[in-house]
């Protein structure tokens, strides 16, 4: 747990993060002497010693005097370091998430993410301000105790001490099964949160198949694992709870059973047994609480582990200088081989070449690589070997920055944010002028649809462009690439799903991209593949042809049985009965 708190913190505060513990060391380490004085002090009374039990007092007062100022230090710092977590966490969190490779971004981790960035935060700043303190000190201080019962009574600290592994043993029986019951929980828990999402994101489907929610098995299904999971983990929990709770009473019966046979036996006197007894309680007292706490312990070391696990993801590596752009708008693919996972490659060395503002097309069929291209040139992932470049430059070597600044993205799925039409746009280029941004939305098409919409430019359009529809969504995300002016823009099956009008206002702007931009397009669309200077056809990822669209259909290959079968699905038209007599 402390290493993971020592990940999460970040390097700036693990120095504060030491002086806590070192504080929280001291405090239970005191607490431990101050407890071992009352027997002296317990003694000197039952004895009737007057001038002792005053001298021992004193002692006592000194040693509680110092457990109040380690108990004060201690709490402020950890206070401190729960408020900086409150402050930073959720920044440092950003700021790394920020630097990972987009291809991290899988649906399961974006949830993950979201939950310990919620969950974990609470579960950091509860560890500084209340859970840590009780755990350390429910160790610490026995184990003071039991050295200073060696001091005192050997025997009855050789209880102690062998009474230790037992306690520790089933301590940590306890908590390992209470740990996994917590994973099983935890991993319920988000497999329904996921199966609710897509059960709200897809209404649209369900309804128009009338599937309501009793008849959405994976929701009610992983509803009811949840519960199931909840319930299997109240009744794992629980006895083992008591079995730790159980082991820590049987060992304070050993120590009075022990301690009663020195007594008979006339080793001890029976005062002395009382003081030593009343030390013994407070051996008990503390491992009687971490048992008590051993559950909320290992789930606080899940929820810690799987926060820091996010920080241990490596970030993309930066170079130390940008590498210099000298061929702005060419692309080039030396030898790649890359694979999701090593073991199955999508691309197997892939060589190619695209001239500064001229159109590519790639077409293939599903799963030949095509959409792994355009992510290898945005590095969304690092090649297996080989090298891709943009711009005459390694894209290892440019930064995250410089390679921003080369490259602009059209996809089929566009996310606009809760925010007015012209907010979106400038995404593209915030410091771009209003003339500018005219300019690109007229392009677009966009200028056409301001003029519909009840604000004009500052409509909101929604969480994702709710209010727009699919076919305006995509216009808008072109017009953010011809604002941003980039001297390459990818295209991944972005005419794919248009109606004729919005097609033809994307076609209008992807003609006026090309007089200045790089184009590379992924599209089955025949006048989008026609239109290309240079057509790639990706089979079983390498490239089986490439040419020019009157070479390919030359050479009689892939690409003419491509273009012969969407030729003829042009053609087909549906008729009814009455038409087809």
């Amino acid at each position: 747990m402390i290493r993971h708190l020592a990940t999460i913190l970040g390097p700036q505060h693990r120095g504060a993060l030491r002086s806590y513990l070192a504080w929280l060391v001291g405090y239970a380490v005191l607490e431990g002497l101050a407890m071992a004085f009352l027997v002296p002090v317990l003694g000197a009374v039952l004895s009737g010693d007057t001038g002792a039990a005053w001298r021992w007092l004193g002692a006592l007062a000194v040693a509680v005097l110092a457990t109040c100022v380690a108990r004060y230090q201690q709490a402020m710092q950890g206070f401190r370091l729960a408020l900086v977590t409150l402050g930073t966490l959720h920044r440092r969190l950003g700021d790394h998430v920020a630097s990972l490779p987009l291809g991290w971004f899988s649906s399961e981790k974006v949830g993950r993410l979201s939950r310990s960035a919620t969950g974990g935060t609470f579960m950091v700043t509860n560890v500084f301000a209340h859970l840590l303190t009780p755990v350390v000190s429910g160790v610490v201080t026995p184990a003071t105790v039991a050295v200073a019962m060696l001091v005192l009574d050997w025997r009855l600290g050789l209880v102690m001490v062998l009474a230790a592994p037992l306690l520790y043993l089933t301590h940590r029986w306890s908590a390992h099964w209470i740990g996994r019951s917590e994973q099983q929980r935890d991993a319920a828990d988000a497999l329904a949160g996921n199966r609710v999402v897509e059960f709200a994101r897809n209404q649209q489907t369900l309804r128009a198949f009338g599937r309501g929610a009793e008849g959405y098995a994976p929701l009610e299904e992983a509803i009811d694992g949840r519960g199931r999971a909840a319930g299997r983990m109240l009744t794992e929990t629980m006895p083992r709870l008591l079995a730790s709770g159980l082991a820590v009473q049987l060992s304070f019966a050993a120590l009075v059973a022990v301690g009663v046979a020195l007594v008979l036996g006339s080793a001890i006197e029976p005062v002395t047994l009382v003081a030593l007894l009343a030390l013994a309680a407070r051996f008990v007292g503390p491992l009687t609480e971490v048992a008590g706490l051993s559950g909320m312990v290992r789930m606080a070391g899940n929820d810690l582990r799987r926060l820091a696990e996010i920080f241990d993801e490596e970030p993309l590596a930066e170079p130390a200088a940008a590498a210099e752009v000298t061929r702005p708008g060419e692309i080039e693919f030396d030898a790649v081989r890359f694979g999701y996972d090593p073991a199955n490659p999508v691309l197997r060395d892939v060589s190619l070449r695209v001239p500064p503002r001229t159109m590519t097309a790639v077409v293939g069929a599903s799963g030949s690589g095509k959409t792994t291209i355009t992510r290898l040139i945005m590095r969304f992932f690092d090649v297996d070997s080989g090298v891709v470049r943009v711009g005459g430059a390694d894209v290892r070597e440019l930064g995250t920055a410089g390679l921003a600044e080369q490259v602009s993205l059209v996809m089929q799925d566009v996310y606009l944010f809760d925010d007015t039409l012209e907010a979106n746009i400038r995404i593209g280029r915030p410091a771009a002028t209003d003339e500018e941004l005219r300019e690109a939305a007229r392009l677009a098409g966009v200028h056409e649809i301001v003029e519909r919409l009840p604000q004009g430019w500052a409509t909101p359009v929604g969480e994702g462009g709710a209010s727009l529809s699919g076919g305006e969504r995509q216009r808008v995300s072109v017009a953010r690439a011809v604002l941003k002016g980039a001297p390459i823009v990818l295209l991944d099956e972005a005419t794919a799903a248009l109606d004729p009008e919005n097609e033809r206002y994307v076609q209008d702007a992807l003609r006026s991209l090309m007089r200045t931009s790089t184009l590379v397009v992924i599209a089955h669309k025949l006048p989008t593949v026609v239109a290309a200077d240079q057509i790639l056809v990706l089979d079983d990822g390498r490239i089986a042809e490439r040419g020019t669209h009157e070479e390919l259909l030359a050479a009689d290959g892939r690409y003419a049985e491509f273009w012969n079968r969407r030729t003829r699905s042009r053609g087909w038209r549906l008729v009814s009965a009455e038409q087809d007599r």
